[in-house]
């Protein structure tokens, strides 16, 4: 018996001239052998058969198939590679490689392969009309998950029709992020004339146009479409839910507009629905019924309303849930509960009203978002009592009232409880097991919360935000408690009845977490707690504090800073000059702060300067640090001297308020005709003289204009007409000498219009016009 096995050919055995070509291809290709787990353990010891990625023909040996995703393939393949002269290859898999380079058209060659999968293998530039040869083809992946501007596959030469006419006996063709560029009667007609058996259509991101052509109705065997990211620019069609076999639907982010068939909802075998970010959709749920197969339901950023139907309980395969940024109202129904495969679920952004249903039975739930609704009443405990999966709840933005449930608090692995925004009260309950929380978000601001902070909210030691902002907590609350909290990363306490100590030792301070957004607002703090050692700052507001003294130089060293609050202060000082190149908005206002004024950072897009002590002139140069600027207020001081012409280098400003100081001398035009986006100038009780420039440009966009309370002489300029957008104008107390402002009549959202202690003369209102 030994000696019959040298005499023929053994079952499963690997050819000799098979085994060759595929050490060639080995030794052809680049790639990492500490990174391979195939490649590098083909050797000539052992029989190829056994090789990992290959398989063999059971009675010939031959290799009918070879998969070698995720090699991480550098280079090395071209028309000369061994690799095509496999011709028994039924099944391809280069798929997760790095090749960079164009497909090779030695493709041409394995006119046996069943199965061809180049999926996200860095092939580039056109596909070639080679694999168009391929005729045996039954499933052809060239998909990719390119990144805009980076290099990818593309058919223009030969276009889509020509690459499938002869592929007829293909079931699923996987072209994802290709740029194909065609309209849609054109690629839709030639899918449906050349692949008669098509099951899996997949072209996401692959710059098609619609419409979706009715020819599409032909492909009875479709199974799963995925068109998304393309503009289709056009309504879905009634004939999609003919598909007697369609299981995923995927439209999303294809500008689709008008009313989505509700019969589609009912079509027995589908799973998957994504109709995502198609806001121009509108459409409504229908009844369903029992025998529907609805696993995913994706409707977020469409434009659906209505109500939600109680037979959404009938979904009982429904597992995911997304119609966020809709217009759905009415209640959640109470059948949802019996939704016991859900896992993810979000509602938010809707109009829903009433009381949050249980979800108990959804022992698998992990996602629960209801935020941005009008949603009421108390949330019993019951609510959440045996869940053991849920990571992230946030019911914020709504009217729920009550205590917070307890048993929320007790989901082992709960990552992130938002509540913020509605009317919980009583106290927050006490975290039991601390030591093995994952909790990293607890978002309780803006309720109406009491009593003290609980101790075990410190023990959270994975805590990374930390929101009690806007309630009625009280108590003192030691600042350096939070160094129990490592990865702590923002921490607001603003506006409740605590008093924050920050007295603690340099060492104690030192050893705070890095904070990166503290809100410690109204907190009685008293003095600056010291911060020099936050690098990674970006946010600090301490503001109505009743901080005393200057302003530390330190703060120049946060390097990372972007909004500053010191506002409702008692503040006296700069140490030294804010040199924060990053600093975005800075509110110092309500202070009391005098001397000279400190230029704002040159990226600065909010300054308010307002109610302080100021006694001095303008910088005349302020104007040049105002590059991004579009809020700025001096009102409330006592600054004198005239604007400086620099202010009008802005090109972005919005907002100036000089009101209620002595600035003198006229008006500088440029504020009227060079600033194109000012929408608030306020002047008023200053000393300005001289006229009103007459110089408001057709582009003016004022809304609010404030001039009262000066020495303005002259008329009210005829340009001001060009303000179409105005709807505050106050001129009052001046010497302006005119007749009632006629001009002004053809502005349709005037609210207020003040001309008190001038020297108008005339009637008051305007002659109607003949045939009006």
């Amino acid at each position: 018996m030994p000696s019959s096995i040298n005499t023929g050919l053994v079952s499963g055995r690997c050819q000799s001239d098979q085994q060759s070509l595929l050490l060639q291809l080995k030794n052809s290709l680049v790639f990492d052998q500490s990174l391979s787990a195939k490649l590098v353990k083909w050797n000539s010891t052992s029989d190829c058969c056994d090789w990992p990625g290959i398989t063999c023909d059971e009675g010939s040996g031959r290799v009918i198939s070879l998969d070698l995703s995720f090699e991480l393939i550098t280079g090395g393949l071209d028309d000369s590679s061994g690799l095509f002269s496999l011709q028994f290859l039924q099944s391809l898999n280069l798929s997760f490689n790095i090749f960079s380079t164009a497909l090779p058209v030695g493709f041409a060659n394995l006119t046996d392969l069943i199965s061809l999968n180049l999926s996200s293998a860095g092939f580039t530039g056109q596909i070639p009309i080679e694999i168009s040869k391929l005729t045996r083809l039954v499933s052809l992946d060239l998909s990719t998950n390119c990144f805009p501007g980076s290099p990818a596959l593309k058919l223009e030469k030969p276009n889509f029709a020509t690459l499938v006419q002869n592929l007829t006996h293909l079931t699923e063709l996987l072209l994802d992020g290709v740029n194909i560029s065609a309209h849609g009667n054109d690629w839709c007609k030639a899918l449906s004339s050349s692949l008669p058996n098509l099951k899996v259509l997949s072209m996401p991101h692959c710059y098609l146009s619609g419409p979706l052509d009715a020819s599409l109705a032909k492909l009875q065997s479709l199974s799963i479409i995925r068109l998304s990211s393309n503009k289709l620019s056009a309504p879905v069609p009634e004939f999609l839910a003919n598909y007697s076999k369609l299981t995923a639907l995927e439209l999303s982010s294809c500008q689709l507009n008008g009313i989505f068939p509700q019969a589609i909802f009912q079509v027995p075998t589908l799973e998957i629905l994504d109709l995502q970010y198609n806001e121009f959709l509108q459409g409504s749920f229908p009844e369903f019924h029992q025998n529907l197969s609805l696993r995913t339901l994706l409707l977020s950023g469409t434009n659906f309303s209505g109500t939600l139907p109680q037979s959404i309980g009938e979904l009982e395969k429904l597992s995911r849930i997304e119609l966020a940024g809709n217009n759905f109202t009415g209640p959640i129904p109470n059948s949802t509960a019996n939704l016991t495969k859900l896992f993810y679920l979000d509602l938010s952004s809707n109009k829903f009203t009433g009381t949050l249903p249980s979800f108990r039975k959804s022992k698998n739930l992990t996602y629960v978002d209801v935020s941005h609704n009008q949603l009421t009443g108390e949330i019993p405990s019951s609510h959440w009592e045996g869940l053991r999966s849920h990571t992230h709840v946030d019911l914020g933005y709504n009217a729920f009232s009550g205590s917070i449930p307890s048993s929320l608090f007790a989901i082992p692995p709960l990552q992130k409880i938002q509540l913020s925004n509605n009317r919980f009260g009583g106290q927050i309950p006490e975290f039991p097991n601390v030591s093995s929380s994952l909790l990293d978000t607890l978002d309780l601001s803006s309720n109406k919360l009491e009593g003290h902070i609980p101790s075990s909210v410190f023990g959270l030691a994975k805590l990374n935000v930390l929101e009690l902002s806007s309630n009625k907590l009280n108590g003192t609350l030691q600042l350096h408690w939070i160094q129990k909290l490592p990865n702590l990363t923002t921490l607001a306490l603003s506006y409740n009845n605590l008093r924050v100590n920050a007295r603690g030792s340099n060492s104690n301070m030192s050893s705070l977490p890095q904070i990166k957004k503290l809100r410690l607002a109204s907190c009685d703090l008293g003095m600056f707690p010291d911060l020099r050692n936050q690098s990674k700052l970006f946010h600090l507001d301490l503001s109505d504090n009743q901080i005393t003294g200057p302003v530390p130089g330190w703060l120049s060293a946060l390097s990372l800073l972007q909004y500053l609050n010191l506002s409702r202060n008692l503040l006296v000082d700069l140490e030294r000059p804010l040199s924060l190149p990053g600093l975005s908005t800075l509110d110092l206002h309500h202070n009391q702060l005098q001397r000279s004024i400190s230029v704002p950072p040159s990226y600065i897009t909010y300054v308010d300067y307002s109610s302080n002590k100021f006694s001095s002139f303008i910088p005349p140069n302020i104007g040049n640090y105002f590059n991004f600027t579009l809020f700025f207020s001096l009102s409330n001081n006592h600054l004198t001297g005239e604007i400086p012409q620099s202010i009008c280098n802005t090109e972005w400003l919005q907002v100036l308020d000089l009101s209620n100081n002595s600035l003198s001398g006229a008006i500088p035009s440029c504020l009227i005709d060079k600033i194109k986006t000012l929408r608030v100038l306020n002047l008023r009780r200053n000393n300005f003289g001289d006229i009103i420039p007459d110089k408001f440009p057709r582009s003016c966009e004022l809304k609010t204009l404030d001039l009262s309370g000066n020495n303005l002489q002259g008329q009210v300029p005829k340009s001001l007409a060009n303000c179409t957008m105005l709807e505050v104008l106050d001129l009052g107390n001046n010497q302006i000498n005119d007749s009632f402002p006629c001009l002004l009549k053809n502005i349709s959202s005037f609210r207020v219009l003040v001309l008190r202690n001038n020297t108008f003369s005339g009637l008051i209102g305007c002659p109607q016009i003949e045939g009006t």
